[in-house]
């Protein structure tokens, strides 16, 4: 039978947020609800409670004695709550990586059969997503991403790959495999887009002499993957680097134009909390990612 005694969940979590910051305002902040929800949690808890919690002012809040008493109690209950559902989630959804889409379509992707032949006993989640990551709100243990480090003081960076571009077609576009003259050959080609936009930049650096020309046909993808898949398919030249280009430059699906290479930017890191929740699995990870790394800079 329900204990009639217990009050609600989101009435206690109001309180116990609100009983930490002495403000409904921020206690409202942290549990992204309006400072009005709380403000009525707050009492509905009062009134199943028949007493007073908190004495209001007009710039915050005080804890009655009875409310000082009460917030003891609750505090240690919600960490425990805390505690016990973080130890369910780590021991069912084993490591979780977060990677942009492209990066995790065309590198990490291929490899994850190795991954899970190697390590049986390590439950892989892959998280594929532009945005940034919060390991803790996202319970993310390793991630992926192209910056500059170091990304923050409580994180471990280090780079898997220098950022440098160049010119990827497929071979079904070269007559007969050859070209004669790169310039004339890219001038007749379509350019592949990614959200970069790169190609201005390397024009001007290595094909200056193309620079606005008119008849130049373009396409536009919203990810690297996409432009890949393009070119694969022979619709034009795109511009990529390393980890999303060498399996299919390995498998015949693609060709390089030329040696010309342009630096793009920041490098493409692994990155970790410096103090994770599994510190053991996240530093076999780490190693992994880093050794399959090494690997594609020995091709």
């Amino acid at each position: 039978m329900p204990n009639r005694n217990m009050p609600p969940l989101n009435a206690l979590r109001a309180f116990e947020a609100a009983g930490r910051h002495l403000n409904f305002r921020l206690a409202a902040e942290e549990l992204s609800v309006t400072q009005g929800a709380v403000s009525q949690q707050v009492r509905a808890l009062e009134e199943h409670l028949k007493r007073p919690l908190f004495i209001r002012h007009a710039r915050g809040l005080t804890l009655t004695p009875e409310g000082r008493e009460y917030l003891a109690t609750i505090s240690k209950a919600m960490k425990l709550i805390s505690q016990a559902t973080e130890n369910l989630s780590l021991s069912r959804a084993g490591l979780t990586i977060s990677a942009t889409p492209s990066l995790a379509s065309k590198w990490l992707m291929p490899r994850i059969g190795q991954l899970a032949a190697q390590w049986p006993d390590m439950d892989v989640r892959l998280l594929a997503s532009e945005g940034l990551s919060n390991f803790q709100q996202d319970g993310v243990d390793v991630a992926i991403r192209q910056g500059h480090a170091p990304f923050g003081p409580g994180l471990l960076a280090e780079e898997l790959f220098a950022a440098r571009l160049y010119m990827v077609c497929s071979p079904s576009i070269l007559a007969d495999g050859q070209i004669e003259e790169l310039e004339s050959f890219i001038s007749s080609q379509t350019l592949l887009h990614d959200s970069h936009g790169h190609w201005p930049k390397f024009m001007e650096q290595h094909f200056s002499r193309l620079l606005g020309q008119h008849g130049q046909r373009s396409l536009n993808f919203s990810q690297t993957s996409l432009a890949i898949d393009a070119a694969i398919a022979g619709q034009g030249i795109a511009l990529t680097s390393d980890p999303f280009a060498n399996d299919a430059i390995a498998n015949g699906l693609l060709v390089r134009l030329s040696d010309k290479i342009m630096a793009s930017g920041p490098a493409i890191y692994v990155v970790s909390p410096r103090h994770p929740r599994r510190p053991d699995l996240v530093d076999r990870m780490r190693q992994w990612l880093l050794q399959q790394a090494k690997q594609e800079h020995a091709i």
